[in-house]
């Protein structure tokens, strides 16, 4: 099935997806090979430890986040970026209130049917 966004994404006309814990998003345009995600981290918002068989690289945008990938953690703040291959396992704890882009390939297909928000948990 081909799924696509528009192709402008004007951000200021669209509502955050509240995903709990924190943690919400808005989609910046995907089809069925590539998803970017716009997510929005309260201080003390986590990302629980997951892992999928997508290729996913993020952009910090503001604020700072410690990922843990694979067991190795590092602390990321804006400017910085983030690689995560397929299948291995990680995680994010915001540190200060913050933004980050996903981007994922191909394209997440739990996120467009609501099944992919399990890995937000409560913040601390």
């Amino acid at each position: 099935m081909k799924r696509n966004s528009e192709k402008y994404i004007l951000t200021d006309k669209m509502k955050w997806e509240e995903l709990g814990g924190g943690v919400s998003r808005k989609f910046l345009g995907y089809d069925n090979q590539i998803m970017m995600v716009l997510v929005k981290f309260e201080k003390g918002a986590l990302g629980s430890p997951h892992q999928h068989f997508h290729t996913q690289s993020t952009y910090c945008v503001a604020g700072k986040f410690e990922f843990e990938i694979d067991g190795e953690k590092q602390v990321v703040k804006a400017g910085d970026g983030v690689y995560i291959e397929p299948n291995l396992l990680h995680s994010a704890v915001c540190m200060e209130e913050g933004m980050l882009i996903d981007t994922f390939s191909p394209v997440r297909e739990d996120f467009l049917d609501g099944s992919g928000v399990s890995y937000f948990a409560d913040k601390d």
